[in-house]
């Protein structure tokens, strides 16, 4: 049996596009109330437009930088005035940076990974955890990546920080054992959103290779686990997602298709 989305509180990291924009999207339509952070506010304002349109109950947004820690309290804060409680975080901002080796790599792209993926996932959850603590079936859903469960060459960064996500969703789980709150990982393969675009710095040619060949996974395929999850009675805690498409046999081996 589903537990009903309508009129809960979701509060959705990174909702200016990809994944993040698509899940709040989703939530609209099963009649709850958004909160969308990310840094872009005009894309945010945008999202939130077309969830008030979508059936969303509300939808509210507020410019949000994981990583700064300051941010985070003050978006809190903010969020704080329209609910005493959350029922759903989904905790999406993040991307990788770069695909240098580690002889190669710069600690401007490197910091970057660390700061949304690793950081900017513990600040905001800290930060939320006391509206969700006292609400039985509330859920945490962390937007890892294949990246996290194996290694590739030029991704050391990128899969170390999507590892300690994996890592910090298992020790969440622990340590909120007995208050109701669920938590899982929803770990993507390939998938096509501004995600490449993002990494390879706005290379349209070098990101557009990334999916040559096959049908990729889109935005609406994560969105879908999303509500999934979400709406399992409070009983049900999924603990981890692997989606890839049917191309992707596994991180290294993909069948493409050549003309």
């Amino acid at each position: 049996m589903n537990t009903s989305l309508k009129n809960k509180w979701i509060f959705i990291t990174g909702a200016s596009a990809g994944f993040g924009a698509e899940g709040a999207r989703h939530f609209a339509r099963e009649g709850a109330n958004l909160i969308l952070g990310a840094r872009r506010v005009e894309r945010l304002e945008s999202v939130a437009t077309e969830c008030k349109q979508g059936g969303a109950a509300s939808a509210h947004f507020h410019e949000l930088d994981v990583a700064s820690t300051e941010s985070v309290n003050a978006f809190v804060d903010w969020l704080r005035t329209l609910t005493p409680k959350l029922d759903v975080l989904v905790n999406n901002a993040g991307g990788a940076h770069g695909m240098d080796t580690v002889a190669e790599g710069k600690d401007a792209d490197w910091e970057a990974m660390v700061q949304s993926n690793f950081l900017g996932l513990m600040r905001v959850t800290r930060a939320c955890l006391p509206l969700m603590v006292k609400n039985a079936g509330s859920t945490i859903i962390n937007i890892g990546s294949i990246a996290g469960r194996v290694a590739y060459e030029y991704g050391s960064v990128y899969c170390g920080v999507k590892a300690a996500e994996k890592s910090i969703t298992q020790t969440l789980r622990l340590e909120l054992n007995g208050t109701g709150v669920r938590v899982g990982t929803l770990d993507p393969g390939l998938a096509l959103t501004e995600f490449s675009m993002v990494r390879f710095k706005g290379d349209v040619e070098k990101a557009g290779k990334a999916y040559e060949g096959l049908d990729p996974l889109v935005a609406e395929d994560i969105a879908e686990a999303m509500i999934w999850m979400a709406t399992r009675p409070p009983h049900v805690c999924i603990d981890e997602i692997l989606i890839k498409c049917t191309a992707q046999a596994a991180i290294h081996k993909t069948h493409r298709v050549t003309d």
